[in-house]
């Protein structure tokens, strides 16, 4: 009777693990691949910039997951003053389903890092006063982003 008892319980907890397992996501590291400066004589009164999301599909034999790209142009009116590239990887357990909440809190966090790295290598620069536009989470196709984990 104790057995049974016991053998109950461990199934009854096997499935619990199995129905409230954490998704398993390691973010790599934001490695910065391009930071060009350009000279410029006119100053920075027109300054603006834009960034861009690129998202692609990473699997491997016993993960899936997705590689991502942030590029950002900074520009004075028409002259180009920076291009700014970073990327980084999510790597998930196969097992593990992303919902829409949680890729949306992937990009955040890729924004996040992505505004550090800026953060950090503008100063001293004619930069150091400036700062990405704010990320418009109304633009991002996450629909499109999570069939890739698939």
């Amino acid at each position: 009777m104790i057995t049974e008892k016991l053998n109950a319980i461990l199934v009854n907890i096997t499935a619990f693990k199995k129905t409230n397992r954490l998704n398993m996501i390691e973010q790599t590291e934001m490695i910065v691949t391009t930071w060009k400066m350009y000279p410029t004589e006119t100053g920075t009164a027109n300054l603006s910039n834009h960034t861009v999301l690129e998202v692609m599909k990473k699997r491997a034999p016993t993960k899936k997951g997705i590689a991502c790209r942030l590029t950002c142009h900074f520009k004075n009116g028409e002259d180009p003053v920076l291009d700014y590239i970073a990327e980084h990887s999510y790597v998930i357990d196969p097992e593990d389903v992303i919902d829409r909440k949680e890729m949306l809190s992937m990009i955040r966090n890729s924004f996040a890092s992505f505004d550090e790295k800026f953060e950090f290598r503008k100063l001293g620069t004619v930069l150091q006063d400036a700062h990405l536009m704010q990320l418009d989470e109304t633009v991002i196709e996450v629909d499109a982003i999570l069939p890739l984990l698939v």
